[in-house]
């Protein structure tokens, strides 16, 4: 009897190929894809969920670099995978389908189905394993639609020429542009040229479209199915070379956190800006600072340090190096504008170590190079180096804030070596001594000197 049922039971639905060793379960796909969203590469994200980093870059490329629609959970209604093991190990004991039901809370029909459908058949023996049965539930799920882009062969035509159309003058003469190497499947070509073409967004064109096809609904698509039939394998709507039209030219989307808070050549895990303490934040405590360069012409350069708390002002001095002019640049040869990583780590420590070590905790920083040797500065001088997140300059507020001050004594554009140690002192003087709305029309030296212990007052000289 149980073997018609399930005879009947493989006539009724479609041939499933034999999975062999059955992949990851899409639970552990998806906490892939939640490691992929807090900023992991594909590696370190495989690894955390418990697979090979091979296949979590398999997983990454074959899904274009975002998370597949179809990896959602399944309702309520279905049996999740937990559940397929507790029958396995309840059916192995002989347990009765109605006693599993009973112990599931599910209908004896759903066991009872469950025990035959999903059951691994082979070598002709029918045994339940939960891992096939999960599988195989899987595959029976699917429901492939086809993109619309596709089935609709003018709405591909008119995004296709969005993208790829030719760059022409007014009376439609088209301009060719460039020979733009061959594209590879990866990102844009580094330092070369790119071909010229009308390059609209997707969101561009998924805009336009209501406006030129207001009264044809089927001319209608959003900007993220545009997106994925350009970074998604396998769904053959538009072909995977379009993505060297996008402004960005990546072959893969990139994961926002991705690219915020990542560890990149100097800057090391413990030093991004997220490791910095909260007290830093929060303006609570004195004795934390930020800082940065404001660039000249001649490759010439002002150093700005500025306390979070007092907004007191420190300029530093970055005279030229012995050599400088005097000899045709050399790539990576010695830095000699004042400005190289060795010469920053020590203008900055003559500069900080006047203060009390109480004011000089920690160092908020950009990612520029100029300050490699951090990790020298810190033990120099007991400041920890904190560095904020690419493309972020609202991490460092009050640096940026001070910069723009700057500019009315040291305007871009300008020589800034002309400028000796006792002018920037004087500049920073008059900053220092400018009543502030947000200190409630104090001066940032006042501030600093309230923050001093009365037994280190002489110490305020820097900023006074």
């Amino acid at each position: 009897m149980l073997r018609r049922q399930a005879d009947a039971d493989r006539a009724v639905r479609q041939p499933i190929r034999s999975p062999g060793r059955p992949p990851p379960r899409r639970e552990v796909e998806r906490a892939f894809w939640v490691q992929i969203a807090d900023g992991l590469t594909s590696e370190d994200a495989a690894v955390a969920v418990g697979v090979s980093a091979p296949v979590g870059t398999r997983w990454f490329r074959h899904a274009g670099g975002m998370p597949p629609l179809d990896l959602a959970p399944a309702a309520g209604r279905y049996l999740c995978f937990a559940e397929r093991e507790e029958i396995a190990l309840l059916h192995v004991q002989n347990v009765g389908v109605r006693e599993i039901a009973r112990r599931l809370g599910r209908d004896p029909g759903t066991v009872s189905r469950e025990l035959r459908r999903n059951a691994a058949t082979r070598a002709g023996e029918v045994e339940y394993r939960a891992s096939v049965a999960q599988w195989k539930a899987e595959s029976a799920a699917k429901r492939p639609k086809q993109a619309k882009l596709v089935t609709n062969t003018a709405l591909r035509d008119y995004v296709q020429q969005r993208l790829e159309g030719s760059v022409s003058l007014p009376d439609r003469t088209v301009v060719q542009g460039p020979d733009a190497p061959r594209w590879k499947g990866r990102n844009k070509p580094h330092r070369e040229d790119r071909q010229w073409v009308t390059g609209w967004s997707p969101e561009q064109i998924s805009h336009r479209l209501k406006v030129d096809f207001p009264d044809d609904g089927a001319m209608r698509i959003s900007h993220e199915a545009i997106y994925q039939s350009l970074f998604i394998q396998g769904r053959g709507a538009l072909k995977r070379e379009l993505v060297t039209c996008l402004r960005t030219g990546r072959a893969l989307r990139k994961p926002r956190r991705r690219s915020r808070n990542k560890p990149q050549g100097h800057v090391t895990d413990d030093v991004v800006i997220s490791e910095r303490p909260a007290e830093a934040a929060d303006r609570a405590v004195p004795g934390h600072w930020e800082g940065d360069l404001i660039i000249g012409t001649h490759q010439s350069a002002i150093g700005t340090l500025v306390e979070r708390k007092s907004r007191s002002v420190l300029l530093v001095h970055l005279p030229r190096l012995a050599g400088y002019g005097q000899q045709p640049r050399v790539k990576n040869g010695p830095a000699l504008a004042g400005h190289g990583a060795t010469a920053m780590a020590d203008a900055l420590t003559r500069a900080i170590t006047d203060l009390p070590q109480q004011l000089r905790k920690t160092l908020t920083w950009d990612r520029g190079k100029e300050l490699a040797e951090h990790a020298r500065f810190a033990f120099e001088t007991g400041t920890t180096v904190f560095f904020a997140d690419p493309h972020s300059p609202w991490q460092r507020p009050t640096n940026e804030n001070t910069n723009g001050l700057l500019r009315q004594y040291f305007p871009k554009g300008t020589d800034l070596s002309r400028w000796g140690a006792d002018d920037l002192a004087a500049v920073a003087y008059t900053l220092n001594n400018r009543p502030r709305k947000v200190l409630n029309w104090k001066t940032p030296a006042e501030v600093f000197t309230e923050q001093l212990p009365s037994a280190q007052e002489p110490g305020v000289a820097t900023t006074d």
